[in-house]
């Protein structure tokens, strides 16, 4: 091998060497040579819930940053979050971080949501509002103290179905009272298949409303005229009310009545009126009341009825001047 062949081998595999340092460095750095450093936000957790450094942040699902660091505050009381978040992302004051797992054997990332779009941004070194999110540890340990509440709960519910050993339990006591009440099951029982033989056979109301058609028809008629009866009943109960309303108004004869004080008055009136006159009738004054209480009037008119009839029988035997000279002398 001449010094011309083993330079180049020696050149080629210096470029191949640069070209897995430039890949790995690529990977490394997420495709850019000169990474953005952004600027840095604080969120602080109760629990960060595993989440460590170089974790994602996300807004609407688009990777927006990194966890920077984790640490806990000075006063020791929580758990802080350093967020770095690219330089062309801004992120609202009204916005809220979360911790969330993107898996059951994943990793833990932060998700901040898009906030008002009125609402100004944070400035770099803020603070961004948080809320708490269900860690799965704590949630397996409710799962765990829900079963044994459950576990315990079916274990009463079986000492209850089966007994504990001194009480009997429900399917003994079930079975005690079938046992003690056989005969009256039977009896029971053979009295319901006498009522259903005599249904199935239409003997009875029930039996003919179940098995005769016209009867049915005649239900079904029944029915439809006491809908109909329910129907007139409302109208006339509408018709009454209006006729109260009118009332109530003052329309109408009634209303005016009712309502009217210069009716009332003059009814009145004329009700006074009556009495007096049949007050005077009563006391045989006037010309009625003497017709009605003076027994001399009535003996005149009789007498005159007879001078008149006894001149009507006259006539027969006297001329028409004569006749009238007859008839004014028995009147007068």
């Amino acid at each position: 091998m001449n010094n011309s062949q083993q330079t180049a081998r020696v050149g080629l595999f210096f470029l191949l060497g640069l070209a897995l340092i430039w890949v790995t460095f690529e990977t490394l750095s997420g495709g850019k040579v000169f990474k953005d450093k952004g600027y840095q936000l604080v969120a602080g957790f109760e629990s960060l819930q595993s989440l460590k450094e170089g974790d994602e942040i996300r807004m609407a699902g688009v990777k927006i940053g990194e966890v920077a660091k984790t640490r806990l505050a000075d006063s020791g009381r929580r758990a802080e979050a350093v967020l770095r978040i690219d330089s062309n992302i801004h992120i609202k004051n009204d916005a809220t971080a979360t911790i969330v797992m993107s898996g059951l054997i994943g990793t833990n990332f932060i998700s901040i949501d898009l906030g008002t779009p009125a609402a100004p941004a944070l400035p770099p070194g803020a603070e961004i509002h948080t809320e708490p999110t269900p860690d799965l540890g704590a949630v397996m340990k409710q799962l765990g103290s829900i079963g044994k509440k459950l576990e315990t709960a079916l274990g009463s519910i079986g000492d209850a179905v089966n007994g504990d050993g001194k009480n009997p339990g429900l399917f003994k006591k079930i079975d005690t009272l079938v046992t003690d009440n056989s005969d009256k099951i039977s009896t029971t029982m053979t009295n319901l298949q006498q009522v259903t033989d005599k249904l199935n056979k239409g003997e009875g109301t029930l039996g003919r409303l179940i098995n005769d058609p016209r009867m049915h028809d005649e239900l079904l008629a029944s029915v439809g005229e006491i809908k109909a009866a329910a129907t007139d009943a409302k109208s006339f109960i509408a018709n009454a009310q209006a006729i109260i309303d009118q009332v109530k108004a003052g329309k109408g004869t009634l209303g005016a009545l009712v309502f009217d004080e210069k009716i009332g008055n003059d009814i009145r009136t004329t009700t006074k009126n009556l009495r007096d006159i049949s007050d005077k009738i009563a006391r045989g004054e006037g010309t009625l009341g003497k017709l009605i209480n003076d027994d001399s009037i009535l003996r005149d008119a009789q007498a005159v009825m007879k001078k008149a009839s006894s001149a009507l029988d006259g006539l027969d035997d006297s001329g028409p001047i004569t006749a009238v000279g007859l008839v004014a002398k028995s009147l007068f």
